[in-house]
């Protein structure tokens, strides 16, 4: 299902929607604030650094996890990512092994990650950080887990997409946020910025707030990998949180989108819908392309017939948050 156009709306501009959902949306706050009154937190013997979002889906916390992980690793830093394995099957803990897992089995940003460092997927989170410390984990990076009661976060890092900020601020169904704004903000140590300069400033016009939390700005950007997409007739899909935001970078590249298909995050393709888009990209002449997290879910012997564009998250003042980071151990 996609999100409904007013979740995304600024306040002033949201309409009656919100209001004829605040009934259900006090029903989703108060659940989310019983789970995460549960207690005690489990500390660990590692520290635990938590990369989530207080929006539901697609504000780029794969790709901060990724690009902290791996500048971790570089310095020396045994970092081990822990994720429930979203969309996967397995139970965990289990170290996710891209030669040997699908997506089905472990969840396609798992099985993404894996390729680039140690990455478990678990059910029970503490199970699956506590299987990683054995494993010789120095730092545990929790993907997702923000709402999670589990853990004690060591540091707690808020993603957020500036492009759409947190949309009309308020609480599922009346809006795309997960629990209310200000007691997600109070649990935060850092928040992640991404999106061009002129985003990130109406970001923090539109929520003054943030102001009073320690924030990075970042910024999405194509990996170079020889392939020129100038000019490059394309049939596009993605299905991810924002595929509007795949389309856009692939049209900077120069390439030239024939035709753009958007899918719900994390779907399945099915063999139906596979061959539906290899056909019309025959048809007219075309190239299809998706996104890294969407090919690791494409079958083996489909993934030939379509490329890739693959970015990486470029953080500003990238040592000073990984001083952050380095403090706790």
């Amino acid at each position: 299902m996609r999100a409904p156009r007013f979740w995304n709306r600024p306040p002033a501009k949201a309409g009656l929607w919100p209001i004829i959902f605040t009934p259900a949306a006090a029903i989703w706050r108060g659940v989310t604030a019983r789970r995460l009154a549960k207690g005690p937190r489990q500390k660990l013997s590692v520290p635990v650094v938590c990369i989530g979002n207080i929006n539901i889906g697609g504000t780029g916390k794969t790709p901060t996890t990724l690009a902290l992980q791996s500048q971790l690793l570089e310095t020396g830093i045994k970092a081990h990512v822990v994720s429930r394995g979203y969309g996967g099957s397995a139970s965990g803990p289990l170290r996710v092994d891209e030669r040997l897992h699908s997506a089905a089995q472990v969840g396609d940003e798992p099985l993404l990650m894996a390729a680039f460092g140690p990455v478990w997927v678990a059910k029970d989170r503490a199970a699956g950080a506590k299987a990683a410390i054995k494993d010789g984990a120095q730092i545990i990076l929790l993907d997702d887990g923000f709402q999670n009661p589990a853990l004690h976060h060591d540091l707690s890092i808020v993603v957020v997409d500036a492009g759409i900020g947190f949309g009309n601020g308020r609480v599922i169904p009346a809006g795309p946020l997960r629990e209310p704004l200000k007691s997600g903000l109070a649990r935060t140590d850092v928040l992640v910025a991404i999106g061009d300069p002129a985003a990130k400033i109406q970001l923090g016009n539109t929520w003054p707030e943030l102001a009073l939390i320690t924030r990075f700005n970042a910024t999405l950007t194509p990996l170079k990998t020889g392939m020129d997409w100038q000019g490059l007739r394309v049939v596009a899909f993605a299905g991810i949180g924002r595929p509007a935001k795949f389309f856009e970078t692939l049209k900077a590249q120069g390439a030239e989108i024939i035709s753009a298909h958007e899918f719900t995050d994390h779907a399945e393709y099915s063999p139906a819908v596979l061959q539906r888009l290899k056909k019309e990209a025959a048809g007219k002449g075309a190239q299809l392309v998706t996104t890294e997290k969407d090919a690791i879910r494409l079958p083996k012997d489909f993934r030939s017939n379509v490329l890739t564009l693959p970015v990486r998250l470029q953080i500003e003042n990238a040592t000073e948050l990984l001083g952050l980071i380095k403090k706790l151990l």
